[in-house]
């Protein structure tokens, strides 16, 4: 029988990676997009020998707009996953930052995910099975320090919770992940100074993947690593919007991020 195909962006570290290798020894061959070619083989070669997996590897920068296309073009000829893991932050202030730094990010964490699930969904849903999982993240449930990188994990939940009401029925999931500060490149590559950050609201990639495909199985659609943060999500939705935003500062010590 053939194997399961898994397409995952940004795989070269933290949770696209975990994501990998845990699809990889799942069985699945994968498709892997990323801009560093030499990350990218690297990984495709550990994952060759260690679980062999057949993978495809896709060099490709998401906030370019021919980029995209080629990506999507691989999308239409079917996977039975995708996972839409790649976007970044920014340090600093929004009326500073640079626009076009700003509009790639929009471009990699909000186009790209709507691009790559619209070329996905319809060979799934002729197959009448697939999964789509968008990493969002707990700024997309909270106010956060954040107004463009939280406003555009927002829009990554929302996309998600309404897409996954108009594919009830059909055998297709979409699924948010929302993750809260994980153990990963992510903040040191968007120069934002992470000291003093309680120990308890760290998670691990490995506990975060095995969440999140637990979850995946058993249908839900927002997901919420860590019981840490499921509390604060749900003290989010109950406490008056004001008071989250403060108690928001007090967690991210007023960090400069865009």
């Amino acid at each position: 029988m053939s194997r399961p195909v898994t397409m995952i962006t940004g795989p070269t570290s933290g949770l696209g990676a975990g994501f990998a290798r845990r699809y990889a020894l799942d069985g699945h061959d994968l498709v892997l997009v990323a801009r560093d070619v030499g990350r990218l083989d690297a990984l495709a070669a550990e994952l060759r020998d260690e679980a062999g997996a057949e993978v495809e590897v896709l060099v490709a920068d998401l906030a370019v707009a021919e980029d995209r296309a080629r990506v999507a073009e691989r999308l239409s000829r079917g996977v039975r996953t995708l996972v839409n893991n790649a976007g970044f932050g920014t340090s600093g202030e929004f009326w500073t930052a640079d626009l076009d730094v700003l509009q790639g990010q929009l471009d990699v964490n909000v186009t790209a995910v709507m691009y790559l699930t619209h070329a996905a969904l319809p060979p799934m849903l002729a197959k009448g099975e697939g999964t789509v999982i968008n990493v969002a993240s707990v700024a997309g449930l909270l106010p956060g320090r954040g107004s463009t990188y939280s406003a555009s994990k927002a829009w990554v939940v929302a996309f998600s919770e309404g897409l996954a009401n108009g594919l009830d029925g059909t055998g297709v999931g979409v699924h948010a992940l929302c993750p809260g500060f994980v153990r990963t490149e992510f903040h040191e590559r968007a120069g934002i100074d992470m000291d003093g950050t309680p120990s308890i609201l760290w998670l691990e990639v490995g506990d975060v993947v095995r969440d999140c495909l637990a979850d995946v199985a058993k249908g839900e659609v927002v997901i919420v690593p860590g019981l840490q943060y499921k509390v604060l999500t749900t003290g989010g939705r109950i406490v008056p919007r004001n008071v989250v935003r403060s108690l928001t500062k007090v967690v991210g010590r007023g960090r400069g991020r865009t």
